[in-house]
């Protein structure tokens, strides 16, 4: 099996953003990354669970994450009867889904397919844990690859030597689409917004973009505006955590606004990621709301007085009228047309085609 990571920045390989061996679930830990290459070891799925809730990984990471716990869960439970192994995996899928409200469903179709590799495995008696992680290999190969076509799309929407704006850390799409540039020939800055408190767009997507050879710079994050203006920026672009099929598009807390700045000055929105049939309206969707104190320091230095109070949704609700396109594996899609999507056979992002 050819793996889809190749040739991709240091974070985005599997290996390093979350991994199954020995017993142990070994996870890079994005919050100091790149100022160190530190992994955060797991020995019990709960403690997967506690490590996307901590934020230790994030954007896409997670689902990596949860295969790999599912993984571990089963390598757990490996002296038990059949039966009760399925019940043990049951228990772990729950914790892990469950990690991040936002993200729950996304979580839960990855611990599905994870429990479905566990059922085969049984059938032929292989080890468990093993055929788990494999199966999260295809999964990831599955998703990388969709996410490549993606990238074929977005890329055809941004001029060479033009200008990008992202938000927040898009992972994989971003990865793909440096690759599919440089693939094609062309090139493009690319401005990054902070992404406070944790920074994602500061450590990581400007990290990815510099070890794969774009020309980028970091923004804070009450800038965008006046680079959208003032840096002839020719397009926003963004993953999102959540595509709701009426064309609702949850993300990054500060999508929102860069939205509404792009709209006002005639610059396209375009978000990356298959609809998810699982929202189909933005109102089943819970914003997760994190520790307030985060907002209050700036990593680990507190900025404000002891006393004051912080404010923390982890993600914020694009309307569509501010999306100018959904960039999916089928093409590019209107925003509120998410439905044909569906009908025209497409598998989704976090099902695995092998």
């Amino acid at each position: 099996m050819e793996r889809q990571d190749q040739n991709l920045a240091f974070m985005l390989q599997y290996e390093n953003i979350a991994w199954f061996e020995d017993g142990k679930v070994r996870i890079l830990d994005r919050r100091c990354y790149p100022g160190k290459i530190e992994f955060v070891t797991c020995t019990h799925y709960a403690e997967v669970a506690k490590a996307v809730t901590d934020m230790v990984t994030q954007s896409a990471g997670p689902y990596t994450a949860a295969a790999m716990g599912m993984a571990l869960a089963a390598y757990e439970c490996r002296d038990q009867s059949v039966m009760q192994q399925r019940e043990y995996l049951k228990k772990a899928a729950e914790c892990i889904t469950n990690a991040r409200p936002t993200t729950a469903k996304r979580m839960g179709q990855i611990c599905r397919v994870m429990t479905e590799a566990a059922e085969e495995a049984w059938k032929t008696g292989s080890d468990v844990a093993l055929a788990i992680r494999d199966r999260a290999v295809e999964a990831n190969n599955s998703r990388y690859s969709k996410i490549a076509k993606m990238a074929t799309y977005l890329v055809e929407q941004i001029p060479d030597h033009g200008t990008v704006m992202t938000q927040c850390f898009a992972e994989t799409i971003v990865g793909m689409m440096l690759k599919e540039a440089k693939s094609k020939g062309k090139t493009f800055r690319i401005f990054c917004p902070e992404t406070r408190p944790y920074f994602q767009g500061a450590r990581l997507t400007a990290t990815v973009c510099y070890e794969m050879g774009f020309d980028v710079t970091v923004i804070t994050d009450n800038m965008p505006a006046f680079v959208l203006k003032n840096e002839n920026v020719d397009v926003f672009t963004s993953a999102a955590d959540a595509i709701c099929m009426d064309g609702h598009v949850i993300n990054k807390v500060g999508t929102f606004q860069i939205a509404i700045a792009a709209k006002y000055m005639g610059i396209p929105y375009f978000v990356t990621g298959a609809p998810d049939l699982v929202h189909p309206t933005v109102k089943d969707v819970k914003i997760e709301m994190r520790d307030p104190e985060f907002v209050l320091q700036a990593m680990g230095v507190r900025t404000a007085r002891e006393g004051v109070k912080g404010y923390y949704p982890a993600f914020d609700v694009t309307p569509p009228e501010l999306v100018s396109g959904v960039v999916t594996d089928l093409g590019i899609f209107c925003p509120y047309d998410l439905w044909r999507y569906a009908k025209e056979g497409a598998s989704g992002e976090y099902e695995v085609v092998v």
